[in-house]
């Protein structure tokens, strides 16, 4: 084994010196041919004088020619001494000593009259030296090199995609030899892992498998949200295993010629089988993946061919040929149904946003290498970051960091970590959006709406923090941090789900006797919840248990067109009619509640109003009748961030727009 991969690297180091020498060769040979034809072109003072024959025939009387070379009819001849001659166009004068003219013909007679004027010449044969022939072909030459590169341009350029290669697979290859990513780098999904030690362990223990008569798995697919680490946990299983590992995305198969997709495919596999023991991983499979025949263009184009090849390939894989082919995507609803069957992707490991234990197993790989304060507890942040992605935490800590070395600290401290995960989860604060005192007023009470409908609705999650400084796209936010992690919603609670996000425009009426654009995205989220809970989860009574709605959340081109719509016109009303009825029943409730308890609604807006900020704490004193005390924003040092929703936390959530 040792010696196979010295004769690879070998092999490498020799086929990067043909091709840095190749590179090299082709621009000195631009630079030569560039310099020769710039040389003949601009040295004009070098060239002889074109003259008539007239004038050759007056200037042979005059006696003025010394000697002369004739080539066929070409009479390059030299003056005894420097004719001056005027330029027609510019009237600038300029010496010549040689000229050159075209004979008639050359006859006995003619030299005869050369031998009168003692002019010395001599016959030479037509020859080109070096310097002619590059210039004859030199603009040959540029545009086969402009053919070449633009070629290479046409089919990715770089890399090993040279123009007699580019069907030849774009797959990265990762040594052994390099540094491994290990399961210890993964952290968040235990269960996952389990799944893949069992590749792991077949990629090193082969034998032990096959004595029982087991088959070597064909293939996993990862499948979860964006930022859950399905990338990070293929690297990890090559890592383990040991083994060389290919790597590529969907993307990178497809071309615009016919033909060349499958070529890659079969490409890819062979290296794959050449370097067995190994793995190979498609990121992004949906991209070549999808439903054969969803296209407008026929049955029969490229991406479908080059799923054609690669379902013949995990087909073909022989028993001895340890080659695992692991993919991922987070739209598994889209891939054709063959590739998901059983001895293609025998294993699909499903990679979920983390819960809270994963959290903070995330937190503590990305804080690693950060120096933190004494005062930071893991634990508690986990705690207050659900639905994030291991992504979204790494970019936590990242920001947390960021903050610290802003504000000229030696070490992360807790208030750079909240502030991270408000700018993390709630968005970045737009502090340069000024607000017109109206504004300001309208978007306290607004935000107070929301704020206290979630305190006086049962069950609803606490609230968290309640802001009228402008974040991401919102003019204000009310965020709400569920104390225990939500795997199923009651229907009571989506009852006050809506309640909540009806309250920020309830108390607009109210206060104002008038509603605002404000409320745009609170209708939105009420009525995609209402829309899921009657062609869903089946909440009203008067529709009952059914389910009507396409499983699919994004149009897919094709496969949705196909699909006819099942419900009647009836059907189609009563929906409407019940999404209609929740929403309302909601901004009722919504309205009773704000109502009841007018004071605390003006008691929590004049204190946003006063500190643009207040928490949850400070919302339990408030409807308690008690007073805040807090340091104004304006004497604060400190900048702060803000928060971007998800879309797994909408729920979770009330912005205004």
């Amino acid at each position: 084994m040792p010696d196979k991969k010295k004769k690879t690297n070998k092999k490498n180091a020799n086929n990067k010196v043909w091709k840095t020498v190749g590179g090299n060769v082709i621009i000195w040979v631009l630079i030569i041919v560039m310099s020769v034809t710039a040389l003949q072109l601009f040295s004009t003072d070098k060239k002889p004088k074109q003259v008539t024959y007239s004038e050759f025939k007056d200037f042979l009387d005059a006696g003025k020619i010394d000697s002369a070379e004739i080539v066929g009819r070409t009479f390059n001849g030299k003056f005894r001494s420097p004719e001056i001659f005027e330029n027609e166009v510019t009237t600038e004068s300029k010496e010549f000593t040689t000229f050159v003219t075209i004979l008639p013909e050359v006859s006995i007679e003619m030299t005869k009259s050369w031998d009168d004027n003692n002019i010395k010449y001599e016959f030479k044969g037509q020859t080109f030296g070096l310097t002619e022939y590059l210039i004859q072909f030199s603009p040959w030459l540029l545009i086969i090199l402009f053919w070449f590169f633009l070629m290479r341009k046409m089919q990715g350029g770089g890399g090993q995609s040279g123009i007699f290669n580019f069907a030849k697979s774009r797959a990265k290859i990762i040594s052994p030899d390099t540094p491994k990513t290990s399961f210890k780098d993964v952290a968040g999904c235990e269960e996952a892992k389990v799944e893949l030690q069992e590749i792991v362990e077949f990629l090193k223990h082969p034998k032990k498998f096959k004595k029982l008569g087991a088959k070597i798995p064909r293939g996993g697919l990862l499948m979860g949200p964006p930022g859950t680490g399905k990338t990070l946990l293929a690297k990890a299983v090559s890592g383990e295993a040991g083994v060389p590992f290919f790597t590529i995305s969907g993307a990178e198969f497809v071309e615009m010629f016919v033909g060349v997709g499958a070529s890659r495919v079969r490409d890819l596999f062979d290296q794959a089988k050449r370097n067995a023991p190994s793995i190979i991983f498609i990121d992004e499979i949906d991209a070549v993946g999808r439903h054969r025949g969803a296209g407008l263009g026929g049955g029969h184009d490229e991406r479908e061919q080059t799923l054609n090849q690669i379902l013949v390939e995990m087909d073909g894989f022989d028993t001895d040929d340890s080659v695992i082919l692991l993919a991922a995507t987070n739209r598994p609803d889209v891939l054709d149904k063959a590739l998901l069957r059983p001895g293609r992707f025998d294993r699909q490991i499903v990679i979920d946003v983390p819960g809270l234990e994963g959290r903070e197993a995330i937190l503590k790989i990305h804080t690693k290498g950060v120096p933190l304060a004494k005062d930071i507890d893991l634990k508690t942040l986990a705690k207050g970051t659900p639905g994030l992605a291991g992504a979204d935490l790494e970019n936590l800590v990242n920001e947390a960091a960021l903050f610290a070395a802003r504000r000229n600290k030696k070490k992360v401290f807790n208030s750079d970590l909240e502030d991270a995960k408000d700018k993390v989860m709630m968005g970045v604060e737009r502090k340069s959006m000024i607000l017109t005192q109206s504004e300001r007023e309208i978007t306290a009470y607004h935000e107070g709406g929301h704020a206290l409908v979630a305190y006086h609705t049962k069950d609803a999650d606490p609230v968290h923090k309640v802001t009228i400084i402008p974040r991401g796209r919102a003019l204000g936010v009310t965020a709400q941090l569920p104390v225990d992690e939500k795997h199923n919603y009651s229907k009571n609670y989506l009852l006050g789900r809506l309640d909540i996000l009806m309250g920020g425009r309830c108390a607009e009426k109210i206060i104002f006797n008038d509603t605002t654009t404000g409320a745009g995205n609170d209708i939105a989220v009420a009525t995609d919840i209402s829309r899921k809970m009657v062609t869903e989860w089946g909440m009203t009574d008067v529709i009952g248990p059914l389910a009507f709605a396409q499983k699919s959340e994004e149009i897919f081109l094709g496969r949705d067109i196909s699909q006819g719509n099942d419900l009647s016109n009836e059907m189609c009303n009563l929906i409407d009619s019940e999404i209609t009825k929740l929403v309302k029943a909601a901004e009722v409730n919504a309205d009773k509640i704000l109502n009841k308890n007018i004071d605390q609604l003006h008691a929590v807006a004049k204190a946003l109003l006063e500190f643009e900020t207040i928490d949850g704490n400070d919302l339990n004193r408030l409807v308690s009748g008690e007073k805040i005390v807090k340091i104004k924003p304006d004497k604060l040092s400190e900048e702060k961030p803000r928060r971007r929703r998800s879309k797994k936390d909408k729920t979770t959530e009330n912005p205004s727009v």
